[in-house]
């Protein structure tokens, strides 16, 4: 089944804000996506002070933002995942997601993305500098992300070195 949008070619989650959002970044900008459970609106008053909720999955919003949103193949890693801290252990539902988010990833921006993992409470702090906030519905834990923005390419794919 193909759901259809107001847009041709845009996924229909991508709203307005959102493509706003995307499009206000600049290469170099970072964009934390994050699960319900995440303290969105606090963070997002160290951002631009924009938060936007999806009522998806992480692996959904995930999907639509990044079949338009670039990454920076000029940075060591392109995605960073939050981890637990050391000594605590992800439980199965958080390898789970994980593992869909890296999928997702992978699928919309090219097999080389490198997506590394971030402590939990440095990855709340690297959160702080980012340009937006969007949060979903996602319930699992450890559902955060935070991609940085990279350039379109003469090709119209993500520019790399």
């Amino acid at each position: 089944m193909i759901i259809m949008g107001l847009l041709k070619g845009i996924n229909p989650l991508l709203t307005a804000d959102i493509l706003h959002i995307l499009r206000s970044m600049g290469h170099g900008d970072k964009l934390c996506i994050c699960d319900c459970n995440f303290p969105a609106a606090q963070v997002a008053k160290s951002t631009s002070k924009k938060h936007v909720i999806l009522t998806v999955t992480l692996p959904e919003a995930l999907d639509a933002i990044c079949s338009v949103f670039p990454l920076d193949f000029f940075e060591e890693k392109q995605a960073v995942y939050m981890g637990p801290q050391e000594g605590v252990e992800m439980p199965p539902a958080g390898v789970e997601v994980v593992s869909l988010m890296e999928e997702v990833i992978l699928k919309n921006c090219g097999g080389d993305a490198t997506i590394g993992k971030m402590e939990r409470f440095s990855f709340y702090e690297e959160a702080k500098s980012c340009f937006a906030v969007i949060q979903c519905l996602e319930r699992r834990p450890y559902g955060n992300v935070i991609l940085w923005k990279g350039c379109v390419g003469s090709d119209g794919l993500d520019l790399k070195p």
